[in-house]
């Protein structure tokens, strides 16, 4: 008997602080509803404050054009172009070369000609 009264003692209590804790959630979210339901209502009904009203003018309005700046930023690209495909050219010559000086130094460690 001792056994079956600790079980249903148990469950008993474990009920008890599952109703608890549930009860304590759900009071507490409804609570949270009804305080962000207000909060939002008088955000609705707030006036407008008025260095809203004026928006600035857009971005694209205010950047300034300058042609000597895109000028030299063009011929800048077009030089850096230039470059970087010579590099990649000599790259290429430099491969090649120590290709053939690797196959020559093989053919010689070989004893070939």
């Amino acid at each position: 008997m001792s056994f079956l009264g600790s079980v249903f003692s148990g469950a008993l209590v474990a009920g008890g602080i599952y109703y608890g804790f549930s009860n304590l959630i759900q009071t507490r979210t409804q609570q949270l509803s009804k305080d962000l339901h207000i909060q939002s209502t008088l955000l609705n009904r707030a006036p407008t404050p008025t260095w809203i009203s004026t928006y600035p003018s857009p971005a694209a309005s205010r950047i300034e054009h300058k042609p000597f700046l895109s000028l030299m930023q063009g011929s800048w690209n077009e030089h850096m172009e230039k470059a970087f495909v010579w590099a990649g050219e000599v790259d290429k010559h430099v491969v090649d070369a120590v290709g053939d000086v690797s196959e020559w130094a093989a053919r010689k460690l070989a004893g070939k000609n």
